[in-house]
Formats: C-alpha cells, sequence, structure tokens
C-alpha cells in the first residue's frame, strides 16, 4: 500500500475475505510516533496491508479493547482506550475512528494515568483466570464512570463473573 491508497474498509465496503457483520479495525503501529493496538479480543478476520498498517475483525456480540497512542516531537498527543461490544445488524452503534461501521461504547478513557489504571484493571482480571472479552459489560462502564468521577473503580471478581454467567445464559 502507498502512502495515498486507503485500507478498502475506509471506502465503507467489507475488504476481501472479511465475513458481513464483522466489525473492522484499523491498526497503525510506526514506532513511537502512531501505536494502535487491541489489548484483548478474538480476531475472526486479519489483513496485513504492509508493514505499518493491517485491519483485524470481530465477530458480533464480541468485546474487545482498542488502545491508540500517538506523539510528535513535544511528546505524546494522544493516549487512550475503549472497550467495545461489537454489534449485530440492525442494532443501534456509536461511531469511533478506525473502528467501522461502530460499536457499544462500554469504556472511553483519555489520558495515560487513566488508560493505565485499566491497562492495570484488565491485567487483574486475566490474572484471576478470566478472559476480558468474558468480563460482564456493566463492569467496563463501572470502570469507565469511576475512573471519569475521579474515583477508584470496585474490582470485578470471579463471583461477579459467576453471577454475569448465569445472568447471560437466561437472557434472550
Amino acid at each position: 500500500m502507498t502512502p495515498n491508497q486507503t485500507p478498502r474498509m475506509r471506502g465503507g465496503r467489507q475488504p476481501d475475505g472479511a465475513i458481513p457483520s464483522t466489525t473492522l479495525v484499523e491498526l497503525t503501529w510506526i514506532e513511537k510516533r502512531i501505536e494502535h493496538w487491541i489489548r484483548f479480543g478474538h480476531k475472526v478476520y486479519e489483513q496485513v496491508l504492509d508493514q505499518r498498517h493491517r485491519v483485524v475483525g470481530f465477530a458480533p456480540n464480541t468485546t474487545f479493547a482498542f488502545v491508540r497512542w500517538a506523539a510528535n516531537d513535544f511528546g505524546t498527543i494522544i493516549s487512550r482506550i475503549d472497550i467495545l461490544r461489537t454489534v449485530r445488524d440492525g442494532e443501534p452503534f456509536q461511531t469511533l475512528p478506525f473502528v467501522r461501521p461502530g460499536g457499544d461504547i462500554l469504556l472511553k478513557v483519555d489520558r495515560w494515568p487513566k488508560v493505565e489504571r485499566v491497562l492495570q484493571a484488565i491485567d487483574t482480571i486475566e490474572a484471576l483466570g478470566i478472559d476480558p472479552v468474558d468480563v460482564a459489560p456493566d463492569h467496563w462502564r463501572h470502570v469507565h464512570n469511576r475512573l471519569n468521577a475521579g474515583h477508584e473503580p470496585r474490582p470485578y471478581s470471579r463471583e461477579r463473573h459467576h453471577a454475569w454467567l448465569q445472568r447471560s445464559r437466561t437472557e434472550p
């Protein structure tokens, strides 16, 4: 891909090989300049566009964390983490840069101190042996709200996770 070309997903169409209804995320990695990566999530699609760019896809009704960081000659200009639930066809969604079509934003945090706290919360969940993809969506909303209010979020527990799993089995 040359600098003037854009990945197929920017045109609103699914790229070759992507399953319809897949939520696509455009990732860029230019060391110490632009670093977009997936912190957790189960990809169902991946297309390498060139050394620095790729597109990954997620199945409907799954959760993933998308981290964006960028800097210029004077330092960091953006630090952000978004945790999204991908949507099914016909569901409403919020838009987000580099994510097509968008998703249900469960958590949206910017500035490195808060981003770092979210990354630590993810690490803590993984230390419990729980895949962050399977965490109750309400927990990510709780973390978002508490951090934005300047408070410490309550930790996720195995008991809460078990209750979420039981509740999700009974929902339609």
